[in-house]
């Protein structure tokens, strides 16, 4: 089963947002996420509706972040994307009359509600800066030979 990166490369393209003083392209935005600039204009679409980037047209045009990175949660950014599912596991409902699924689900069901209340809440916690500090951090370590 294919994992949902979407909030992965959100979070790489804003990263490289926030360390560019000018606009950037859904060109190099698809270079750097490895997709293709459409995907790339859908998704910052999405941000820009939340109010999270700006974009403009023409040969200066492209893509800014328009939020403080401090304010940014990645839950907010989750949400933003449409809450995709956190887990690809789930419950089997071949046959919803049968005791044993229904055991088995009402327990799957519980452990999968508790995970992803607390990864949420995770989320919840992390800001766009915090990021951009610890890549600071590690481009500052590769830089002093520091790997």
């Amino acid at each position: 089963m294919k994992r949902d990166s979407r909030l992965s490369s959100v979070l790489h393209a804003l990263l490289h947002m926030a360390e560019r003083e000018g606009p950037m392209t859904s060109e190099e935005l698809a270079a750097c996420m490895h997709t293709h600039p459409v995907v790339v204009r859908r998704t910052m679409g999405l941000l820009r509706e939340a109010g999270l980037v700006r974009s403009a047209r023409g040969p200066q045009g492209g893509w800014r972040i328009s939020a403080d990175l401090a304010a940014v949660t990645l839950r907010q950014l989750h949400e933003t994307l449409g809450e995709p599912a956190i887990f690809a596991i789930g419950n089997r409902q071949e046959m919803p009359g049968c005791l044993v699924e229904q055991a088995v689900n009402a327990a799957l069901d519980d452990a999968f509600a508790e995970a992803e209340a607390l990864l949420l809440a995770r989320l919840g916690q992390i800001t766009l800066a915090d990021l951009a500090a610890d890549f600071s951090r590690r481009h500052a370590g590769r830089r002093q030979g520091n790997t």
